[in-house]
């Protein structure tokens, strides 16, 4: 498994345009963290963490897509060999 590491001691200041209904919602939150740019940031982290495991996901469905056929054949003839009492 791929982990993504980040440098979380730099920080670099940047402009953001946000529509006013989910800057209202990032308000609303805002308590339960430092401040806007920490709950954007720990958003944006979690989002970008569940998007790299649901690709990494999607790759480990298509290679045992691929190989589903092949797979399926060769437990169809180790049953084929079992004796059944």
């Amino acid at each position: 498994m791929r982990s993504v590491r980040y440098n979380c001691s730099m920080k670099i200041k940047t402009s953001i345009t946000l529509s006013e209904d989910l800057l209202q919602a990032v308000d609303q939150r805002v308590a339960e963290f430092k401040n806007r740019s920490d709950l954007i940031e720990v958003a944006v982290r979690s989002y970008l963490a569940r998007r790299s495991h649901e690709e990494e996901e999607a790759r480990d469905l298509s290679i045992l897509n691929r190989t589903a056929d092949r797979l399926n054949r060769e437990a169809a003839e180790v049953l084929d060999y079992q004796v059944i009492p």
